[in-house]
């Protein structure tokens, strides 16, 4: 009995330093980089920063609480349209700026 417990361990022990030395080695290989020209500008008005992700995946906190996930298809003076909304297929939100409290969107990426 105590054979087969040394050999389990021992299985064990040698199973675990393989997974470290995997996860240690792809740790190496990817790295942390921010993506090329993304940037909140805290000096302009929300709608000026939405502009600025125009096409691009953001998340979007409205007034009420409620989060929306999609990609800024067009701002206009008072109105954002979000398309591709996640979560629910084929749908899309027509967003009145003015509620808009907070935006999220990535900034960093894996390399």
């Amino acid at each position: 009995m105590r054979r087969t417990n040394k050999i389990s361990l021992k299985v064990i022990i040698v199973a675990a330093l393989f997974s470290l030395l995997f996860l240690g080695l792809q740790a190496e290989a990817r790295s942390v980089v921010p993506i090329e020209g993304r940037k909140f500008d805290v000096s302009v008005s929300m709608k000026d920063n939405l502009k600025e992700f125009a096409g691009k995946n953001v998340f979007v906190h409205l007034r009420s609480g409620k989060t929306l996930e999609g990609y800024v298809k067009a701002v206009g003076n008072d109105f954002v349209h979000l398309e591709k909304l996640a979560g629910r297929d084929f749908y899309d939100a027509f967003i009145r700026i003015e509620d808009i409290s907070a935006m999220e969107a990535k900034f960093r990426d894996m390399k």
